[in-house]
């Protein structure tokens, strides 16, 4: 019997990656977000079946985001849509660390889902005060376009990104794999994006203001987001 009386135990009590989903799933806050987005969802589900055309005319070309402004009714519907898509999109960054400082690293599920959506929040309050700071005295119905146009490009990001990672959940890919896709989503739509922006501003700006809008507008801000997901 004396042979049993030690050993050491080689393997983890709780699977790391069973105990992240355990410990996701057990998030009260997470469920409460999830359940509101889907009766949001309910209740604007003509307006975004309207939506669809213009979102995908507005990926395809520049001028399609023109046009959907000068419809006030879709236009008052686009921006609606994209506040509802905030909820999923901040389930998503914190279900798969797609915001992923080291402060987080021991907050408990709830705080965690706050912490991130306090990040997104100052995230989008610095990029309006960049477009507050930056927009013209006059002519500025195109920066007013070009600035629009994020709420278009947003509702399209989060709708893929919830169809891939809704996909590759059903198929069993672990959250280091739908992390990478995600990410490579995020910045094909976002270099997309920064084109038809760029197109937009073209229209009433030089090349030389264009690139500085886009600098102090978009690459700015993005890359204060990134700097702190590195340093904090």
């Amino acid at each position: 019997m004396q042979a049993f009386k030690t050993g050491d135990l080689l393997l983890e009590a709780v699977p790391s990656g069973a105990g992240e989903i355990c410990v996701q799933a057990g998030s009260l806050s997470m469920g409460i977000l999830v359940a509101l987005f889907v009766v949001l969802s309910i209740a604007l589900m003509r307006s975004f079946l309207q939506l669809v055309p213009y979102i995908a005319d507005s990926f395809l070309r520049a001028r399609g985001s023109v046009v959907l402004e000068s419809s006030v009714r879709v236009s008052r519907d686009r921006d609606a849509v994209a506040l509802v898509m905030l909820l999923p999109m901040t389930v998503l960054t914190c279900r798969y660390r797609l915001y992923n400082p080291s402060f987080l690293a021991g907050a408990s599920p709830d705080s965690r889902l706050w912490l991130t959506a306090a990040a997104i929040s100052a995230y989008l309050l610095l990029r309006l005060l960049m477009y507050v700071l930056l927009k013209p005295k006059r002519r500025y119905e195109q920066f007013q376009t070009a600035h629009h146009a994020t709420y278009t490009f947003f509702i399209l990001l989060v709708l893929l990104l919830m169809g891939t990672a809704g996909i590759m959940y059903v198929f069993g890919a672990s959250d280091a794999s739908v992390r990478l896709v995600l990410y490579t989503e995020i910045m094909v739509v976002y270099l997309v994006f920064l084109f038809r922006r760029a197109q937009i501003l073209s229209l009433s700006c030089n090349q030389l203001r264009t690139f500085l809008y886009l600098c102090g507008l978009e690459i700015l801000p993005t890359a204060a987001l990134v700097v702190s997901a590195v340093l904090l």
